[in-house]
């Protein structure tokens, strides 16, 4: 995997924490569709990569907190699980306009990385099966390949069993 040599300057909050903090990854551009119902499944088909290892980007509410939960594009946030993984009673899906505000990034582009506020982060424990994975690098239509372990010490994240099918 080539480390992406751009200007700091001209990329998304993502790709520049990733550049400042010399972490490898690999950036990935692709033509968004806006009539496409799902953000994930569209890049996965864009990229032509498995669906289980792109990553969606969500943002939920945990007993009045905002909390990130990073989740393969072929399954589905298990939101009692989320709770229990941040040792909270009860999640249900942020505002998308709170997720917005506070992240910095639109829905369809949130990315867990350089987020205008950092918030406590989860990574599905499935993640660890591959040996890199992509994630929303700060708009619709750019995607970043990087390790698990990369995301996971960027993003102080949690890693557990947070999907279902």
């Amino acid at each position: 995997m080539a480390k992406k040599t751009k200007k700091q300057s001209s990329g998304t909050p993502a790709t520049v924490a990733l550049t400042s903090a010399g972490t490898p990854f690999t950036l990935h551009a692709y033509e968004h569709d806006p009539s496409s119902a799902s953000y994930g499944e569209e890049a996965a088909e864009a990229l032509g990569v498995s669906p289980d290892r792109v990553f969606k980007t969500l943002v939920a509410d945990v007993d009045g907190a905002l909390t990130v939960a990073v989740v393969p594009v072929a399954g589905q946030l298990d939101l009692k699980a989320l709770a229990s993984a941040v040792g909270g009673k009860r999640a249900t899906m942020a505002d998308p306009t709170a997720a917005e505000r506070t992240t910095g990034y639109v829905r369809g582009g949130i990315s867990p990385l350089g987020q205008r506020k950092r918030l406590p982060t989860v990574l599905d424990a499935s993640a660890s099966a591959h040996e890199t994975i992509c994630v929303s690098a700060g708009r619709r239509g750019l995607e970043v390949e990087l390790t698990p372990t990369d995301l996971t010490t960027h993003t102080a994240a949690l890693l557990a069993p947070i999907a279902r099918a």
